[in-house]
């Protein structure tokens, strides 16, 4: 039996409590013991990690993952940059090569910290995903644990290659669609409930959807064993969502006083996810890409980072579980910089640096249903040791290099080499 214990540092367990000296006893796969205080006494026969400076914590969770967009660390492509360029879409050269760049980018995301993912949907329709996940179970790809979702659901008549579709309306289709790629493997499916501004002008007012399309698809995805996601702006896409039973819930960017309503009426079922990484680049840092102010304001960006603003300290008070994950992947918030999410949190939504932290590890864990985020007995053993005091500094999680170790089902994916 395989027994670590991380020690000298403080801990913070994810539960929301303050962190305290403190060590982390993991066998196996397992954390076997939180407890106060050191105990040298108690370290005999397991591998030691000095945690000295530094704050011992689950691993993070990103929890509106888009490992099939193209931009991360180190791999900036600037053909995927809705609406300035999406040349990248003539140059698809297949599955493998698609497959391929997914299994980079979970690397760069683990590699960030992030020992669990939730997608938050797939850029085409075909398994990437699916494959993806099962590769990193079987341990043949270094990724985090990750469940898999189909590719965005719009319900325009036309595809994306100008070509009428056929039976794509209607309670049946949405139900067909969602039973279709329930058998392809997918753990969640995602519809673009609302539309965007991104795409149209005004399209984050524009519901695409019914109810009875909306609810067909609901009761297909229980009958399933499937998650539904929404992307959600519009007032009536949250409401749709929420009464459809929609697991987590994108944006929510303009919801009005019923559809909060709504939200805290779901929040011990349903998450809400303000994607708040991809906003603020594009307002503040999106100009070396092409994204001019006045561009950032056709795309809506500036007035949806006000919408955020104005949502999440409510939902906030409300009790609804908000969820790091800011659609990382285009060339101005590359896979690998998720972490800016939970600085967003705090300097942006009115989040505490605990908060922010509950968000990307405890809440994470929820979402995922699994034992992972938060450091407890029995919970498998994702952890990391940062440099600093996140629970001060959250900033300290973006500098990768300030994360020494990185445990993934009590195995080391990242630790210093002996001296």
């Amino acid at each position: 039996m395989a027994r670590t214990v991380i020690t000298g540092g403080q801990v913070f367990d994810g539960s929301g409590s303050a962190a305290f000296p403190g060590e982390v006893v993991i066998e196996d796969d397992r954390i076997v013991e939180v407890r106060q205080g050191y105990h040298p006494d108690h370290h005999e026969g397991a591998t030691v990690v000095d945690a000295s400076g530094s704050t011992v914590m689950p691993g993070l969770v990103e929890s509106h993952a888009h490992l099939t967009f193209p931009s991360a660390v180190d791999h900036i492509d600037p053909r995927f940059n809705p609406p300035v360029d999406v040349s990248f879409f003539r140059y698809i050269e297949g599955f493998e090569s698609e497959l391929a760049r997914a299994e980079r980018n979970a690397g760069i995301l683990l590699d960030a910290g992030f020992t669990s993912a939730y997608s938050a949907g797939s850029l085409l329709d075909m398994p990437v995903e699916v494959a993806l996940r099962d590769k990193i179970r079987a341990g043949v790809v270094k990724g985090p644990r990750f469940l898999a979702a189909a590719g965005e659901r719009d319900n325009l008549p036309v595809d994306p290659q100008g070509r009428q579709r056929s039976n794509w309306h209607g309670p049946q289709a949405t139900r067909d669609w969602v039973v279709d790629h329930a058998k392809q493997g997918y753990d969640s499916i995602k519809f673009l409930v609302s539309n965007d501004d991104v795409f149209i002008e005004g399209g984050s007012m524009m519901t695409q959807f019914d109810a009875d399309e909306l609810n067909a698809a609901g009761e297909a995805a229980r009958e399933m064993g499937v998650w539904l996601n929404g992307h959600c702006q519009s007032p009536e896409s949250v409401k749709l969502a929420v009464k459809a039973g929609f697991r987590s819930i994108y944006h929510c960017t303009y919801a009005d006083e019923e559809a909060l309503d709504l939200l805290e009426s779901v929040k011990d079922t349903a998450f809400v996810s303000p994607a708040i990484g991809i906003i603020y680049a594009n307002v503040y840092e999106g100009e070396e890409f092409g994204i001019t102010p006045e561009v950032a304001q056709k795309m809506g960006s500036p007035a949806s980072l006000e919408g955020m603003q104005r949502i999440y300290p409510e939902l906030r008070k409300r009790g609804v579980r908000a969820l790091i994950g800011g659609d990382y992947g285009f060339p101005n918030n590359p896979i690998g910089t998720n972490a800016k999410d939970i600085r967003l949190f705090v300097d942006h939504l009115g989040y505490s640096p605990i908060e922010a932290l509950v968000a990307a590890t405890q809440y994470g864990g929820q979402l995922m249903d699994l034992e992972v985020g938060l450091l407890k007995e029995g919970y498998l053993a994702d952890v990391i040791v940062v440099k600093g005091d996140p629970t001060q500094d959250v900033r300290v999680l973006e500098d990768a290099d300030a994360i020494t170790h990185i445990v993934l089902g009590g195995s080391f994916h990242k630790a210093p080499a002996a001296a």
